[in-house]
Order: structure tokens, then sequence, then C-alpha cells
């Protein structure tokens, strides 16, 4: 009776218990492009750069293994066992830190076109699918990571790839992007009932701008305008217009019938004046004449 009670209450209390990584089945974790798990987590590589002890401070000074990142029973429904924000957590609270929106984890120069080598470390192998995705044009690492970000498909689905040296060898090709991105990588194991998750950031060249070309020089001959004579030049002053109409109306005045009427008046007048004059002198002679003559003896 006793035995029955305690295996109730064992079953009961693991049923209670939230959903934690399963024990030890399967691990690993991508090293290239480096994941922030691999960089930032238990026994990463890069523990010292700014965004992994922000991540260290986030989830209280611990962080999970790198290679243990993982959720048990999802059966392929990542976007109902994942939240949004919590993508590179796979929603675990241990690795909380991993979903800080930040522009400095460790990342991996790529280009747009590259066939990108992928090595998924394998501590304890085990087949699987991998699913990898990557941020749609636009993204900003200035916001956490959501599904809308990835897309609909992933850019490459890859079931069981080969193991060599103690990690799966996948190739990818990387679609056009610029500036900063996420290569997420969902890692379904086929004999466990693990899934793992992982954010590699990836840093793809700046746009480029093509510079504005100046116009080519013109080949035409210029042609001079004309000079536009001022007012100045073309209009004549009122004082020269005022003598001009004077001496138009003089010489008018000479040519006309009146004119030249006046002018014969005048010109018989002093005839006449003349005439008289002469008579009266011829008179006076004639005077002086007769007295010399009557005073001779």
């Amino acid at each position: 009776m006793l035995v029955r009670r305690l295996a109730i209450v064992g079953l009961l209390a693991a049923v209670s218990v939230p959903a934690v990584p399963s024990p030890v089945l399967a691990h690993g974790a991508p090293m290239t492009p480096i994941s922030r798990n691999a960089a930032c987590a238990g026994n990463g590589t890069e523990r010292g750069a700014a965004a992994c002890k922000a991540a260290l401070k986030a989830t209280g000074g611990f962080l999970g293994a790198y290679d243990n990142l993982r959720l048990a029973g999802v059966n392929g429904d990542d976007r109902g066992r994942v939240p949004d924000g919590k993508l590179c957590s796979g929603g675990i609270e241990t690795y909380r830190g991993l979903d800080l929106a930040r522009d400095d984890f460790p990342a991996t120069e790529v280009k747009s076109g590259q066939r990108l080598a992928v090595s998924y470390r394998g501590t304890i192998p085990h087949q699987g699918s991998f699913r990898i995705f990557l941020t749609r044009s636009g993204y900003s690492p200035e916001k956490k990571l959501t599904w809308d970000d990835l897309g609909a498909k992933p850019i490459a689905d890859i079931k069981d790839p080969p193991l060599r040296d103690g990690a799966y060898r996948m190739r990818v090709t990387l679609p056009e992007r610029t500036g900063r991105h996420l290569l997420y990588v969902v890692w379904e194991t086929s004999s466990t009932p693990d899934t793992y998750y992982s954010c590699s950031d990836l840093i793809f060249p700046a746009e480029v701008k093509a510079p504005v070309k100046a116009p080519p020089p013109s080949t035409a001959v210029a042609t001079p305008k004309k000079a536009v004579p001022t007012k100045a030049t073309t209009e004549p002053s009122a004082a020269p217009a005022t003598a001009q109409k004077t001496e138009l109306a003089a010489a008018e005045k000479a040519e006309s019938p009146e004119a030249a009427e006046d002018g014969m008046v005048t010109f018989g007048h002093w005839l006449v004046v003349g005439a008289l004059a002469t008579a009266a002198l011829v008179a006076a002679g004639a005077g002086v004449s007769r007295l010399r003559r009557r005073r001779e003896p």
C-alpha cells in the first residue's frame, strides 16, 4: 500500500514539473557560423564579449551549457512551442539572455549568394533534420527575433547530413541581404524526442549606393546672343525730339504758300521804299542845282 502511494506521488510530481531540457540523450550547437549559445553559454568560446556578459547578467549570472539548448516533445510544432521574442533561447529561462536585442553578439561576416559552410557540433550524435532559416530583408537587431522575421519557409531543410570530425557538415546558399541578420537553426532529432534551437549572427556588406554621375560635357558650339539695344540707344531723348519737331515745322512753314506770299509782300515793300528814297534823293539834287544857278551872276 505504501509503495502504491509513493508511486502515485512520483507520477503527480513528474506531471507537475514544467518543460525543461530532457536528460542527456543528444547534444549539439552550431560552431560555424558561431551561435550565441556556443559563444556565450556555459563553456562558450567568447564569453568575454560585451553582449555575452550582458546575456549572462540577464539570466542572473548563469547560462546553461552551450550544447543543451533543447525542448522535448515538440514534434515539429516549433511555432507553437517557442514564443516570439524567445526564439534564441527556445523559451527556456536559463538561456533567456540570448534573446537580448543587441547588434554586438559575436558574428560571422558573409556575402549574398555565398555557399555558407555550417558546422554543427554533435557532442552526442543522433540522426535528424536541420531546418535553417534566415531573417528577412529589413530585419533590425534592435528588436527581439520573431517567427515573422524568418518567413514561412526555411532556406534549407537537410536530413541526416554527414557527421565528420564530430560535427554535422552542411552548406546553404545565402540569399540577397545587407547589414546584420540572424541564421536560425532548428535541429529536430529523429532518434530522440528533442529539438534544438540556436541563433547565429551574420554580417552582410552594407548597401553601397552608386555615385551620381555628372552629365558629360556638351560638345555643341555656343551661339553668341545678339545684343539687344537698350532703351537709351533706341529711343531719342525728349530734347532732340523737340528740336527736330521745331525744325520740321519751320521747314514746312517756309515751303507753304502762305510763307511764299509773305515773302513776296515783304520784298515788294522794300522795293517801294527804295524807289521813294531814290526819288527823294533825285528831287533833292535837283533843288540844290536850281539854287546854285540862282546864286550865280
